[in-house]
């Protein structure tokens, strides 16, 4: 029995003891770290890309994906609470004691032993009543005490309030703590361990999530995400767990009314707004209302804020374009979040994702804002492997050094960045240039034609039919190779054909001969026959044969141009319940309030004893003795000395 009492008494010593707390704090100090740093509760996909399939493992385990809702974190919560509750259980009775009572059953030899203190010798007839009218101008409370001896013991105090920081201060810790805990979704956490509850991993309907992995209208703390688009209305919304979700049925159904997006004149977002519709069943009558960015609406304790938007299901109107044949540009419609399949091909178009503006720095490096360059389609294209690359297609051209290109992107992987290939735009503003130039270069007929002309162009009149036969030859095969295949094509002929030492004059040589037959090819498509062309033209076809070979790494057999669109936005809602809200900033204030006592309250004690036999003993005394403390005693014993005098 002694035992256990003596046991108890450890733990009770240990759970209360200063550097318990202190210990405690500094984990939770260290998880908030953690929390701060890393981003909480995205999808473990975006977790195992940013660490490795490795580490992440380890990190999953220790929970540092959902750090304030981890077991570990809520038992420093629960430690802490408890630490602090037998803190304040054991000091207070004291520190009420101190602050309710005067000390006054000192002795002569007890303020003799202060360290601050002051002996008047052999001093008789004090005026008692100057010495009780100048402490109380100095604000100190007062009590005046006659001993059975004849002498007369002045105690006053003030400053006292300072004590009661520490109560304060340590009651908004369990306060804090404890809302803290009601937010900690314990219930979920006590269901998920009794099997009661499971994370639902699949991507199937709300209403088909089964009722293992839905929590009830009755939930006391949740954090849910809900997309609505316009003129769609929903009364669930979605908690984000792990590697999946639970369905938070609500109460109430929400309907997005209308949703509208301010822009700067730069284009960017400036701030966007949803008009609500609440339908409560308990109620005939709906409740409209328009939430913002920092201004949510709260019903029935479930807050409901504006928290981003993303595409709801915008319309395309889409041409693609051949790439590498002559056929004619085909129309298909598509609608974001689905796809289109092409069952010529093979191939599947998956739209994900519409834009309608975009904030690009086209001039790296330079003092040029970022400027709108209108709308984008993300899109994947599937094979029928299954296999797929993800593109990112901007509808108008962008001027990039002086010129017009239109821009898309290509990626292998969502952890690449973009490739781009850039077409370079005619003077209408369009592509059909470029399409028209590109059918030239896949052309064999005017291949050869153009071929034949350089070779009688360059050739000498005496240079016999056989030299003249050998070079149009060359610049037919030469250009054959790069409308197969672009410059690496071209690059390849080189490295196998071409000894080391001659490759790069030879390069030169392919090169020069390429410009000349595209300009030539280039006057053929578009009727400039015998005519100079410009340096705008010149220009033009650079560009086309850059873009021309870049083709053969683009990954898809057609050029995507979006020429229409309906947009449909949607609204992202977060939804909240948080009763441990009121408690945690409750419990904030109680500790602002502590620490500000504490530090700003400068607690004195003051006794003063007048002897009958003559003498006076003057002592003062504080929990803190700083400058601020010696500063006090001075003033008052030259003020006490002064009255006594």
């Amino acid at each position: 029995m002694k035992s256990t009492t003596f046991n108890a008494r450890k733990i009770n010593q240990l759970l209360s003891s200063m550097s318990f707390a202190v210990s405690m704090l500094v984990f939770l100090g260290i998880a908030s770290i953690i929390g701060t740093i890393l981003k909480q509760n995205e999808p473990y996909e975006n977790y195992i890309i940013k660490f490795g399939q490795f580490w992440f493992g380890y990190f999953e385990k220790i929970g540092l994906y959902d750090v304030y809702h981890s077991i570990w974190f809520l038992t420093i919560l629960l430690f802490l609470v408890i630490s602090t509750t037998l803190c304040i259980s054991k000091n207070t009775p004291a520190i009420l004691k101190d602050f309710l009572v005067f000390k006054d059953s000192l002795e002569e030899k007890s303020l003799l032993s202060f360290s601050h203190h002051l002996v008047i010798k052999n001093k008789k007839n004090v005026n008692v009543s100057k010495i009780l009218n100048y402490l109380k101008q100095v604000k100190f409370k007062i009590k005046e005490k006659s001993k059975e001896n004849g002498d007369i013991l002045i105690v006053a105090k003030k400053g006292n309030y300072q004590r009661l920081g520490y109560i304060l201060t340590h009651v908004g810790v369990v306060v804090i703590c404890l809302g803290g805990l009601l937010d900690g979704n314990l219930t979920f956490k006590a269901q998920e361990l009794l099997g009661y509850k499971k994370i639902e991993t699949l991507d199937i309907p709300a209403s088909k999530v089964p009722e293992v992995s839905r929590l009830s209208s009755d939930n006391t703390s949740f954090r849910a995400n809900m997309t609505l688009v316009e003129g769609g209305s929903d009364n669930v919304a979605f908690v984000r767990m792990k590697d999946g979700y639970l369905v938070q049925d609500l109460p109430f159904k929400i309907t997005l009314k209308d949703f509208r997006i301010n822009h700067y004149s730069t284009g960017m977002p400036k701030s966007f707004e949803s008009d609500l519709v609440i339908s409560d069943p308990e109620f005939p009558q709906s409740i409209e209302k328009t939430i913002s960015v920092n201004h949510p609406f709260t019903y029935k304790g479930i807050a409901i804020y504006q928290s981003d938007f993303q595409d709801g299901g915008t319309k395309l109107d889409i041409k693609l374009r051949s790439l590498f044949n002559s056929n004619a540009p085909q129309k298909i419609g598509g609608q974001i979040f689905e796809k289109v399949k092409l069952d010529k091909d093979q191939i599947t178009y998956e739209f994900n994702d519409f834009r309608k503006f975009n904030i690009l720095h086209l001039k790296e490096g330079e003092k040029e804002k970022p400027r709108n360059v209108g709308p984008s389609v993300t899109y994947k294209i599937r094979n029928n492997s299954g296999q797929a690359r993800e593109y990112l297609s901007y509808q108008y051209a962008m001027e990039i050094d002086g010129r017009s290109f239109f821009i898309t992107g290509m990626r292998e992987t969502p952890q690449e960045e973009f490739k781009y290939l850039k077409v370079p735009a005619d003077k209408k503003g369009s592509i059909d240039d470029f399409m028209l130039f590109k059918e030239a270069l896949q052309n064999e007929a005017l291949i050869s034609a153009v071929a034949k002309k350089i070779a009688n162009q360059s050739m000498n009149a005496d240079k016999n039919d056989t030299v003249k036969e050998s070079f149009e030859n060359s610049v037919n095969k030469l250009m054959t190779l790069f409308a197969q295949g672009g410059f690496s094509s071209v690059s390849e002929n080189l490295d196998r054909n071409i000894p080391p030492s001659e490759k790069e004059k030879a390069a030169q040589t392919y090169l020069k001969i390429i410009d000349i037959a595209s300009v030539e090819l280039y006057r053929n498509r578009f009727n400039f026959l015998g005519k100079e062309l410009d340096q705008g033209r010149i220009k033009f076809i650079q560009d086309s044969l850059n873009a021309y070979s870049d083709m053969f790494f683009f990954g898809s057999p057609y050029y995507f141009e979006l020429t229409n669109y309906e947009q449909k936005e949607a609204s992202g809602l977060q939804l909240t319940k948080s009763p441990g809200q009121f408690w945690v900033y409750l419990g904030s204030l109680s500790l602002v309030l502590g620490i500000f006592s504490m530090i700003y309250l400068h607690e004195r004690k003051f006794w003063l004893l007048i002897k009958a036999k003559g003498g006076v003993i003057f002592a003062l005394s504080s929990n803190r003795k700083n400058i601020d403390f010696e500063s006090d005693y001075k003033k008052l014993t030259n003020d006490i000395r002064k009255i006594i005098q």
